[in-house]
């Protein structure tokens, strides 16, 4: 039996994926320039070594005003991503990198609800596991990407 359902093309996908990045790291790099995201990013990052030592010398604020330009300029490498495929490799790298940061603070955070206990992961463990599929997301990007900047092969 054949298939006569038309399928979106690798590009199409690619696009969908690189615009709901894009969209995804825009609206969460603006949030850290607010006042609510600085103090809720600040109860898990400043006691993770890799953040910790920001917060001593620009406070909460100006260390989520950081995480955020961060997170701006990777929207922003993945936008121009669409018509540059060094760019947009450079942006689903800085994708991965920030998520395999988040995802690392699963290492010593409580994964589990309390009074539940596994399976039933609490609020800090939904918060961060969905960055494993935005990492795979980033990394598609950028097999994509250096593909078609000849930098890698099928």
């Amino acid at each position: 039996m054949t298939n006569r359902y038309p399928v979106p093309s690798d590009a199409a996908a690619i696009a969908a994926l690189r615009w709901s990045l894009v969209i995804i790291f825009f609206f969460f790099g603006i949030a850290k320039f607010a006042t609510y995201e600085a103090e809720g990013v600040a109860k898990i990052a400043s006691q993770y070594p890799l953040f910790a030592w920001m917060y001593p010398i620009w406070g909460a604020q100006g260390a989520s005003n950081v995480i955020g330009t961060i997170e701006l300029t990777t929207s922003a490498a993945l936008a121009i991503g669409a018509w540059s495929a060094r760019v947009s490799l450079l942006g689903g790298l800085m994708g991965m990198c920030t998520f395999l940061i988040t995802l690392s603070f699963l290492l010593g955070a409580p994964l589990w609800e309390p009074g539940y206990g596994a399976p039933f992961i609490g609020g800090i463990a939904q918060f961060l596991l969905k960055d494993a599929g935005l990492l795979a997301g980033c990394f598609a990007i950028a097999v994509a990407s250096a593909r078609k900047a000849g930098l890698a092969r099928d």
